[in-house]
């Protein structure tokens, strides 16, 4: 019994430890950090950095000093024959040797449609052996010295990605970690309104079993409880896709349990900052500008390197090698000859006539790079309206909230009045049930009115490029 006991002891707190594993909880900030850290797009944000980091080390490597080695086997299956004209030759008798060594290595007759006063040779010996390395090294080149400003470029190009990336994941945990106490408090406060409703027809069913109220009281009030407890329903779906949404979000499993500590109201106090809406309008502070001054940069350097595409290179190499000649395969023996040799050159490549072809590039890089002039411009005008958009709405995202917190004030004490009122005879059912679905209303936009203010506040955060907490 007592082993029994210790095996269910341990299975139990097996249970447990795994689903504490399986539990995770989180603040606003906490989730932020976390995300930052684990969602799956800002890690491949991260990557591309380290991407950018490989291509500018790969190309500043064009201009050092490149090594490649060469070996190479040759066996002649049938060798090449060269015809060399007889009158070459004024030893008949070694004219004679020759044809003869051919005929023999061949073991063939002689080619009656080879051409008359020309003798049959073959050059070299059937296999060979060819090892050798080049060292070449740019002197000049007026691309890769372009291609040196492009990949600065390129990897800033990667950071302001990044960063623009980690943005948007802050906004997007911020939404989401939003959504979620929305839909727990409505939650509650769904409950809560069924719980009186419940106690209020119970009351009512009584007062009508007695004769005392007409059965068009309980019928109104069934009706209003029917449709919160379909109101409950739908919330708690979408409560838990909420959930799954924010886990997503984090980069965490879809079925992970999250616990959050923040709730609505306390977080909503939080991020009423008025001084933010007294900011400066820093414009080229935004990753949006950076994207695009990235953009005018990245053309102009491409107009550059179209315009060095007309300049000479010059190019220094370093050759040597060894070669070993044999009619059998004796490469490896100890007695085998190899014959070295090197080779020491400058190579100049100057480009004088494309028909046209440079001029038509450049132009159009040209063309390109005024076009992200115009762009820069562009952005930075947007820029302005969306900072002075996101402010004004934050700022009656703030309005509003201290607006539906006053209705919702309003709406509750209407709905106790007109509940005294109608438990006393002095008013109808009609008029309860319309106070009560007054108030349902001012309570449902109280919690999107904080979780406005929430949002809106990521979007002024977002696109000024600041986290003021």
């Amino acid at each position: 019994m007592k082993k029994q006991f210790i095996l269910i002891l341990s299975i139990l707190i097996s249970i447990a430890s795994f689903s504490q594993d399986d539990t995770q909880s989180f603040t606003l900030q906490e989730a932020i950090d976390y995300a930052l850290e684990n969602n799956r797009t800002a890690k491949n944000a991260e990557r591309d950095i380290e991407i950018a980091k490989q291509q500018k080390w790969e190309t500043t490597a064009i201009g050092l000093p490149q090594i490649n080695a060469n070996i190479e086997y040759q066996n002649w299956l049938k060798q090449q024959v060269s015809l060399l004209p007889a009158a070459a030759f004024d030893n008949t008798q070694s004219t004679i040797n020759i044809v003869n060594d051919y005929f023999d290595s061949n073991q063939t007759n002689f080619d009656v449609n080879t051409p008359q006063g020309f003798i049959p040779v073959r050059f070299g010996t059937k296999q060979n052996v060819n090892a050798s390395a080049t060292l070449t090294q740019i002197l000049f080149d007026g691309s890769y010295l372009v291609g040196l400003q492009s990949v600065k470029v390129f990897l800033q190009i990667a950071e302001n990605a990044k960063e623009k990336t980690d943005l948007e994941v802050r906004k997007m945990v911020i939404n989401a970690y939003g959504n979620v106490l929305l839909v727990e408090e409505s939650v509650r406060i769904l409950n809560k309104n069924i719980a009186v409703l419940d106690k209020n027809l119970e009351e009512v069913t009584k007062i009508y079993e007695n004769g005392l109220e007409e059965e068009e009281s309980v019928e109104q009030l069934q009706i209003t409880l029917s449709s919160l407890q379909s109101s409950l329903n739908n919330t708690e779906r979408l409560k838990t896709l909420a959930y799954q949404m924010l886990n997503i979000t984090l980069g965490i499993n879809v079925n992970t349990t999250s616990v959050l500590t923040d709730n609505l109201e306390s977080l909503t106090v939080q991020n009423i900052a008025l001084n933010l809406l007294d900011t400066e309008d820093n414009i080229e502070n935004s990753v949006d500008f950076k994207i695009a001054n990235n953009d005018k940069v990245s053309k102009e350097i491409l107009l550059k390197y179209e315009k060095s595409k007309s300049l000479p290179s010059l190019t220094a190499f370093i050759n040597g090698g060894y070669i070993a000649n044999s009619d059998l395969f004796a490469f490896t023996n100890a007695d085998q000859k190899w014959l070295g040799s090197s080779l020491l050159g400058v190579s100049l490549n100057v480009p004088i006539f494309s028909s046209g072809m440079r001029s038509a590039k450049t132009q159009r890089a040209k063309i390109e790079f005024e076009k992200a002039v115009e762009n820069l411009s562009e952005t930075e005008q947007q820029l302005k309206l969306q900072i002075a958009s996101a402010k004004s709405n934050y700022q009656f995202a703030i309005e509003e909230y201290q607006n539906k917190k006053e209705n919702l004030n309003l709406a509750e004490r209407i709905e106790q009045k007109n509940q005294t009122k109608f438990f006393e005879g002095i008013s109808s059912s009609f008029d309860l049930r319309q106070a009560q679905t007054q108030l349902y209303t001012a309570q449902q936009q109280l919690l999107q009115a904080m979780l406005d203010v929430i949002n809106k506040k990521a979007d002024l955060e977002t696109v000024l490029n600041t986290t003021l907490n």
